[in-house]
């Protein structure tokens, strides 16, 4: 596998993480929990921050005494919401809401419950709170998958970055290290791809269980785990990882048989696998956390796979050079045996200083993804991250050790005499790299319970408001219009359709959004017939916070159209929380790593700025050039921004003058009344007539304000004096020309 092919293959599995949604808690709920309300909803609706499995994800609703009422799922329209529509005429009490969402990215189901009343609370019911703890089972698999990820991706940059360069021998075509060392080295490979199969393994069975709510027994015999596989993007993922393993284990296969006769293939081929490691690992972010931060998603994916990739080569690192070193160092006695140990581990201890600087600083971006106020620190995953501190603590402390034994002039500044014996005596035993090891393997336990706890639900970005709602009576019909959330994005329309007190559901109900201070008019919609007299659309015509219009026709089997208009207030708050802008210490964190990483690529770069021999004068004229490309392409792009939102404005001028008055019945009233005495002209069939009609839909209030003012084109203003509001009047009676449109 070439470069250019891995790093395809790592963007098409990047794609498959969908990170546009925020992830892993309800953002908005509908009705809120506890609430009290004075008659029954329409329909239960929850938010989530991320796309939910369809179909493992389940809502239920049961009355006080645990009577199921009805059972609801993913909704059609947005893969992170979870809807049930209410039967109609509920009696007043307590009901229980059941959520158990399945998350995409992570696999993770939670279960909880939530209580609202209709009438009066009542009580002694409650809900109960998700658990926040990590399953064992998936804490055993994530730690297992992370050690082989680990020990993999170690091995392979230990061989390439450290081992060679210390060791290696042309007298050794095959590797360039001794046929001892690379065996090793290749049965510890083959041990990580054994381990992160079974690892693999394991995880399939427990998110099956975990999907299924059943016991491994039903897993296996009513092959359960093939319809994750299958129908799952947990399953996606996993396939992808199953297909790389055994690509990399085929690989490794190949170089060892081939080491004799094509020994330059099978050193390209170690040197290729630091990179299917980097892939092996990046396969694990999809399923992590990461894949779904509020806080700009794809950064999120690639800090945390940075981080991952510094512990893989720290920490998988420690565990190659343990099982290295013996094999490697059997032959040495004495003073070449110290010699050869100090080559590896110097030039190894100075390849990991700068990657602990960039774990410390990436976990700290990680975190603060999650961690809102201080309040979201008191939730499980708060605790768990506090153990994975708690357990690198003496990882640090031991490679701080170990770096001191091999400079002996800092550590006979920095220690006393008995704490220089002390480090002496332990670099001559190899204790500290032992215990390294040790605290290394606790490390990636604790760091498996933290990817297995679920993420804490930021108290400061909880928005439970309630969705607007109003109820109409006109023409022989009671409508209830709402609109949920109510904010700005997409939201989903409810109409509720009473005649005589009973739900009219023989009817065809269009809808339209209007801001009228923008001269905006989303299309017609037909809502769709639910049940009972409820009528649903959705749409993202609510771009914005302001005055918004629900425009409502009703039209009976008779064709007899009835009109009821909505006035809306939507503030931004309303909205479903679907990202957070970055603050000023994300943007610090994000500077510190940048120079981390310059300072662990600074050999490299060194030896490149020598190769090009830069002068004084040549470094400063660079370094203007860089400033004033810099420079340019800011006001470039200042510009550009300027220019567009002057576009903008000249295609779409706010209006001028603006509808006030509400196309209402009474409205549509008063302008046919106007348009048939005053407008005569207007009811022919000329041409210039039929092309304003087939402009209805693009057309703005104030283009038809002035065509009733002053004439258009052909066609004359209409006649007699009229008063700013009978014009407008004219203007939304024939807005009702304008085609219906078909269903959402």
């Amino acid at each position: 596998m070439t470069l250019r092919q891995q790093i395809a293959a790592l963007c098409l599995l990047f794609l498959t993480a969908l990170p546009a949604q925020a992830h892993g808690y309800v953002v908005r709920a509908i009705p809120a929990d506890r609430s009290v309300l004075p008659r029954p909803p329409t329909r239960l609706q929850y938010w989530f921050s991320e796309a939910l499995e369809r179909r493992f994800s389940e809502l239920n609703l049961r009355n006080q005494s645990g009577d199921m009422i009805a059972v609801g799922g993913v909704d059609e329209a947005s893969p992170s919401l979870l809807s049930l529509q209410v039967p109609p005429d509920l009696p007043d009490g307590a009901y229980i809401v059941e959520l158990r969402p399945a998350f995409a990215s992570d696999g993770h189901v939670i279960a909880e419950s939530r209580v609202f009343f209709v009438g009066e609370e009542v009580g002694g019911v409650a809900g109960q709170a998700a658990d926040g703890r990590a399953l064992p089972l998936e804490t055993l698999w994530r730690a297992l998958l992370s050690a082989a990820n680990s020990l993999f991706f170690g091995a392979a940059l230990l061989y390439s970055l450290v081992l060679r360069p210390a060791w290696g021998s042309p007298k050794h075509p095959a590797g360039g290290l001794p046929p001892r060392v690379m065996r090793r080295l290749r049965r510890s490979l083959m041990a990580a791809v054994a381990l992160a199969l079974a690892a693999n393994m394991i995880a399939l069975m427990q998110q099956s269980m975990a999907f299924f709510s059943a016991d491994a027994l039903s897993v296996i015999q009513r092959n359960l785990w093939q319809v994750v596989q299958i129908g799952s993007r947990f399953g996606d993922v996993w396939t992808f990882r199953m297909v790389l393993l055994t690509f990399t284990a085929i690989l490794i296969f190949a170089a060892e048989y081939y080491r004799g006769v094509m020994p330059r293939l099978t050193d390209g081929i170690w040197k290729s696998l630091a990179w299917l490691g980097a892939l092996l690992i990046g396969s694990t972010m999809i399923t992590s956390h990461a894949a779904g931060s509020l806080l700009l998603p794809w950064l999120a994916l690639a800090v945390h796979w940075l981080h991952a990739l510094a512990a893989a080569f720290w920490l998988g690192g420690i565990m190659a050079l343990a099982l290295v070193l013996p094999a490697a160092l059997g032959p040495y006695e004495g003073e070449a045996r110290r010699q050869a140990f100090k080559a590896v581990m110097a030039r190894f201890s100075r390849l990991i200083a700068p990657m602990v600087i960039i774990l410390i600083i990436s976990g700290a971006y990680n975190a603060l993804n999650w961690f809102v106020s201080p309040a979201d620190v008191a939730a499980s995953y708060g605790g768990a991250l506090g153990v994975k501190l708690v357990m690198a603590a003496p990882l640090l402390l031991a490679g701080g050790l170990n770096h001191l034994s091999l400079r002996p002039q800092l550590a006979e500044r920095l220690l006393s005499f008995g704490g220089r014996k002390l480090v002496a005596a332990a670099f001559r035993l190899g204790i500290w790299l032992r215990l390294e090891v040790v605290f290394a393997l606790l490390v990636l336990l604790a760091a498996a319970w933290l990817s297995a706890t679920p993420i804490p639900q930021p108290k400061s970005l909880q928005n439970q408001a309630d969705a607007p709602q109003a109820t109409q009576k006109i023409g022989g019909y009671a409508i209830t219009s709402a609109v949920i959330p109510g904010g700005p994005g997409i939201n989903t329309y409810d109409i509720i359709l009473r005649r005589a007190d009973r739900p009219a559901d023989d009817a065809r109900v269009y809808l339209q959004m209007v801001n009228p201070k923008r001269g905006r008019r989303g299309p017609w919609t037909l809502a769709a017939p639910l049940e009972k007299g409820l009528y649903a659309a959705s749409g993202d015509e609510i771009d914005a916070a302001g005055t918004w219009w629900t425009l409502i026709d009703i039209v009976a089997e008779d064709g007899e159209m009835t009109r009821a208009a909505f006035v809306w207030e939507i503030a931004e708050s309303d909205a479903v929380l679907r990202s957070r802008p970055p603050q000023f210490i994300h943007l610090l964190l994000l500077l510190l790593l940048g120079a981390a990483l310059c300072l662990w690529a600074y050999p490299a770069i060194r030896r490149a700025l020598a190769g090009l021999r830069i002068t004084p004068a040549s470094g400063l004229m660079a370094l203007t050039a860089v400033a004033a490309a810099l420079a340019v392409m800011g006001f470039g792009a200042a510009f550009i921004a300027q220019r567009q939102t002057a576009y903008e404005l000249t295609l779409n001028p706010p209006p001028a003058p603006v509808n006030a008055v509400l196309p209402d019945a009474d409205s549509l009233r008063r302008g046919e009344a106007l348009y048939r005495r005053h407008c005569l002209v207007w009811q022919g069939h000329s041409a210039d007539f039929r092309a304003l009609r087939a402009q209805l839909d693009d057309a703005r209030d104030d283009a038809l304000y002035a065509a009733v003012a002053d004439g258009w084109r052909g066609l004359p203003a209409c006649a007699a004096p009229l008063s700013e509001v009978q014009r407008w009047d004219i203007v939304n009676y024939f807005r009702t020309f304008e085609a219906r449109g078909a269903s959402s």
